[in-house]
């Protein structure tokens, strides 16, 4: 690594965060905290990830740490919605969100429709498919920000056990985050040598100050990780960003084909943000992405439309005439 990366990587990640939430609490003073869950069919899991978290907004002991837990719903088609509304989360659709935009599918789309519906100055967002969900994820990500002036933006990272789907279920100790050792960590030591220390570029558990989150576009799809980080460092510099250690992060995995769409999607938005690729103003508000497939010996192409375009920063939205407009 470069020795700019080495400093920053020893500086600026946790790795053994041990905040109680008291600490936090005094640290909060008059700000609130927003956690987010980006939502798509994910009945089996989403409960048990709110109720982890619910504790967090008890203001029963006192004041809270967290002031808001929302299910931000990306068009499930199971009972996502009622199982997160039953489970005590305050569950928000993304058409009803900035209903003035056509919505999009993809996990960008949502979490850029979040800041419009949730109020807080901190948000934490988590993904609602982990398995084993701690509440310590949350408090871990709000440290360095509650705690520092610097960062506006938080990654967690972790080991990422590979779940096998096999009849008995079997798990590899390591093996996961496919796209992050194949693609992500690659084009950031490749492109921006600077973010080699990142251990999780892509993961989607992280927090940032609203003040950043609104100031920059949002890309589509699974880019929007990779996004977020390489515009927090272009603006605010390699100490505005740190990373914790959470620990384990277990979550459904998905197949070959799906990876390589959701690769396409993060090289896609790391591009835009390098003198290397398309700037944002030259990128097609669609492009496709062949995949091939074997049918009836066969092989035959498979089009992804990546919807390309990126959302603008939510600071350049604004309300007009009862309308939401850029």
């Amino acid at each position: 690594m470069l020795p700019e990366a080495e400093r920053w990587f020893t500086t600026r990640s946790w790795q053994a965060p041990r905040w109680s939430v008291e600490e936090l609490v005094r640290a909060k003073g008059d700000r609130a905290v927003s956690v987010v869950l980006p939502a798509l069919n994910e009945q089996d899991t989403v409960a048990a990830v709110v109720a982890a978290i619910l504790p967090l907004a008890d203001p029963s002991p006192g004041r809270p740490l967290v002031d808001e837990v929302v299910v931000v719903d990306s068009g499930s088609q199971d009972r996502t919605v009622e199982v997160a509304r039953r489970a005590g989360a305050r569950v928000v659709r993304r058409d009803e969100v900035l209903p003035e935009f056509e919505p999009r599918p993809g996990k960008g789309e949502v979490l850029w429709r979040s800041l419009a519906a949730t109020s807080g100055d901190l948000i934490v967002f988590v993904d609602s498919d982990l398995v084993d969900f701690e509440a310590n994820f949350v408090l871990a990500l709000l440290g360095p920000l509650l705690t520092d002036t610097e960062p506006v933006l938080v990654k967690g990272f972790y080991r990422r056990p590979l779940r096998l789907d096999t009849e008995e279920d079997r798990e590899r100790e390591t093996g996961g985050g496919r796209v992050t050792e194949l693609l992500a960590r690659p084009v950031l030591s490749a492109l921006r040598p600077e973010l080699a220390g990142v251990v999780q570029p892509l993961g989607g558990e992280y927090a940032a100050r609203r003040e950043f989150l609104e100031s920059v576009p949002f890309a589509p799809g699974y880019g929007v990780e990779i996004g977020l980080l390489l515009d927090a460092h272009e603006q605010h510099g390699l100490d505005g960003l740190a990373q914790v250690n959470l620990g384990v992060r277990k979550h459904r995995h998905r197949d070959l084909l799906q990876l390589g769409v959701m690769a396409r999607q993060v090289l896609g938005a790391a591009l835009t943000r390098t003198e290397v690729g398309p700037t944002r103003e030259h990128v097609p508000d669609s492009d496709f992405f062949a995949q091939f497939v074997q049918v009836e010996g066969e092989w035959l192409p498979r089009l992804h439309d990546m919807m390309t375009e990126e959302r603008p920063p939510i600071r350049d939205v604004r309300r007009q005439g009862g309308r939401w407009v850029r």
